[in-house]
C-alpha cells in the first residue's frame, strides 16, 4: 500500500536519456558543421564526430522510447497522461509542419521571383526552372509514388479500426501493408534520385527540390520504422481497444507524411514545372 497510487499523474524517475541526448545531439551538430564546412575553404572535414552523434541520438531515442512502453504496460499511462501524450505528439507535428513549410516558401519565393544571376535586382523576371534543369515528370514516378503513399494512408486506417474493434488480425494485416507501401515509396524515391539530371548543389531549384523531398523521404523512412514497431508490438498484444497510444502517435504521424506529399506533388513536382 505504500507505493500505491493516489492520483492520476505518472512521476517520472530520475533518466540520463534527456542529457544523453542533449551531448549527442550537440556533437552530430558540431561534426556536421566541420564536416561539411571543413577545416578551410573548400576543404573537407571528417565525418566521424558527426556519425559519433548521430549513434548517440538513435541509442538514445531506442532506450528513451524503451522505458516509455514498458512504463506504459505496468500501468502508468492513465488517461490523464495518455492526453499529455496526445498533446505533445500533436505539438510535434506542428513543429513538423512549420519545418516544412520552410522549404515550401523558399521553392515558391524562388519560383514566383527567379533570382537574376547578373547581380540585377531578384525581382526581374527570370526563368524557372532554371535553364539546363530537366525537371522530373509528375505523372510518372511521383504519380506512383503518391497512389502509394495514399494506399498506405488507407491501410493504416484500417489497421487503426480493426483495433478499435478488437480485430487483431486485422490489425496485423493493415500495419504489414503499410510497412511495405512505406518501403516500396522509398525504394521508388531512391531510384528517382538515381535518375535526376541535375544534382544537390547545382542551383536553387534543385537545393530546394532535394531537401524538401529529401527530408520528406527520411520521414517516410522513419514513419516506416515507428510502424514497424507498432507491428511488432500488436504481434506481441500490447494494444488493446482502449489503450494504444503509441500506434495512435504512429497513425497521425503517418497521415501527416501523406499530407505533406500531396503538397509537395501538387506544388513542386506539378507547380513548379
Amino acid at each position: 500500500m505504500a507505493h500505491e497510487k493516489n492520483h492520476d499523474y505518472h512521476i517520472l524517475a530520475p533518466s540520463l536519456w534527456p542529457f544523453l541526448g542533449a551531448v549527442g545531439a550537440f556533437i552530430m551538430l558540431a561534426g556536421a558543421i566541420f564536416w561539411m564546412g571543413g577545416p578551410g575553404e573548400g576543404n573537407s572535414g571528417s565525418p566521424i564526430p558527426f556519425f559519433v552523434g548521430l549513434i548517440i541520438v538513435l541509442y538514445v531515442m531506442f532506450v528513451w522510447w524503451r522505458d516509455v512502453v514498458r512504463e506504459s504496460r505496468i500501468g502508468d499511462h492513465t488517461p490523464v497522461v495518455q492526453i499529455g501524450l496526445r498533446y505533445g505528439m500533436i505539438l510535434f507535428i506542428t513543429s513538423e509542419v512549420m519545418f516544412f513549410s520552410a522549404w515550401f516558401w523558399t521553392f515558391f519565393k524562388h519560383a514566383i521571383f527567379p533570382m537574376d544571376l547578373g547581380g540585377q535586382s531578384p525581382f526581374v523576371p527570370g526563368v524557372w526552372p532554371p535553364e539546363g534543369i530537366e525537371v522530373f515528370d509528375p505523372w510518372h514516378l511521383p504519380l506512383i509514388n503518391t497512389v502509394i503513399l495514399l494506399l498506405s494512408g488507407c491501410t493504416v486506417t484500417w489497421a487503426h479500426h480493426a483495433l478499435l474493434e478488437g480485430d487483431r488480425k486485422g490489425l496485423v494485416n493493415g500495419l504489414i501493408l503499410t510497412v511495405i507501401l512505406g518501403a516500396i515509396f522509398t525504394c521508388f524515391q531512391a531510384y528517382e534520385y538515381s535518375h535526376a539530371t541535375f544534382s544537390f548543389s547545382q542551383d536553387i531549384y534543385s537545393s530546394t527540390f532535394f531537401m524538401a523531398t529529401g527530408f520528406h523521404g527520411a520521414h517516410v523512412l522513419i514513419g516506416t520504422i515507428f510502424l514497424l514497431v507498432c507491428l511488432i508490438r500488436a504481434m506481441k498484444g500490447h494494444f488493446t481497444p482502449e489503450k494504444h497510444i503509441g500506434f495512435e502517435a504512429a497513425a497521425w504521424y503517418w497521415h501527416f507524411v501523406d499530407v505533406v506529399w500531396l503538397f509537395l506533388f501538387a506544388g513542386i513536382y506539378i507547380w513548379g514545372r
